[in-house]
């Protein structure tokens, strides 16, 4: 009987996978600094050129931050840079401004089909779902509808929303201990319904782009399912390929 031979990981990747245990775990903490190469280099008994190689792989992947004369840290939500990674909207006038989230709704519920197949929990699981509005420049331009697993976001309310001055994932990495990673998208056109239309100040049928995300947290797990209607009136959507 044939069985498939193993598959051969360089050495620098082993050592990234121990690296990325050691986020997962919460060794090391969104903005803190993780230990020197000389230091990783002695802990995982490896040359510190390997130990550099898989930190230039982790910080190629937005995981870590090279700061000058400073160190390495773990990459954080709350580092302004970090906004527009996850945010694509790109005025077609102007610079890129800092938008205003304004949260409309927040209830918790059971996760119907479609949720729990997205978030990879159970039928039925508890979610946590929240609206929330986006403005740039006092105007509206995005709605967003975002379901969160109820378990690991237990104890996100209005209240905690409302109170929230930074970024939506700038507030689940900080008082969730979730850092979101990596995101999938589709994207579509479709016409503004009704209600959405009075959200975003534009009339029924205008086209909208459709946006549905998974994002996913260490150890490629989803956590969050989102889908939201952007106004792309003075607004486009920009994606970088490389």
């Amino acid at each position: 009987m044939r069985q498939d031979s193993p598959t051969f990981s360089p050495l620098y990747r082993q050592i990234k996978n121990l690296m990325m245990n050691a986020l997962e775990s919460a060794e090391w903490r969104p903005g803190q600094a993780i230990p020197s190469e000389q230091e990783l280099a002695l802990r995982f008994s490896v040359s510190q050129g390997t130990v550099r190689k898989a930190i230039d792989e982790m910080a190629a992947e937005n995981l870590l931050v090279r700061k000058q004369g400073k160190g390495t840290y773990v990459a954080s939500h709350n580092d302004p840079r970090a906004l527009f990674r996850f945010l694509r909207l790109v005025p077609i006038d102007g610079e890129l401004a800092h938008p205003q989230s304004i949260p409309l709704d927040c209830w918790r519920a059971k996760a119907g089909n479609e949720a729990a197949r997205m978030l990879g929990i159970e039928l039925g699981a508890p979610v946590t779902i929240l609206r929330r509005l986006l403005k740039f420049g006092g105007r509206p331009v995005v709605v967003d509808e975002i379901y969160l697993p109820g378990e690991v976001f237990h104890g996100l309310t209005m209240e905690v929303l409302q109170g929230s001055t930074g970024s939506l994932y700038g507030l689940f990495e900080a008082r969730f201990g979730i850092r979101m990673i990596r995101a999938e998208e589709r994207i579509r056109a479709v016409a503004a319904d009704r209600m959405v239309g009075e959200t975003l100040g534009v009339a029924e049928g205008t086209p909208l782009l459709s946006v549905e995300r998974v994002t996913y947290t260490y150890g490629d797990r989803p956590v969050e399912w989102r889908r939201g209607l952007y106004s792309t009136a003075d607004h486009y959507y920009l994606n970088e390929l490389s």
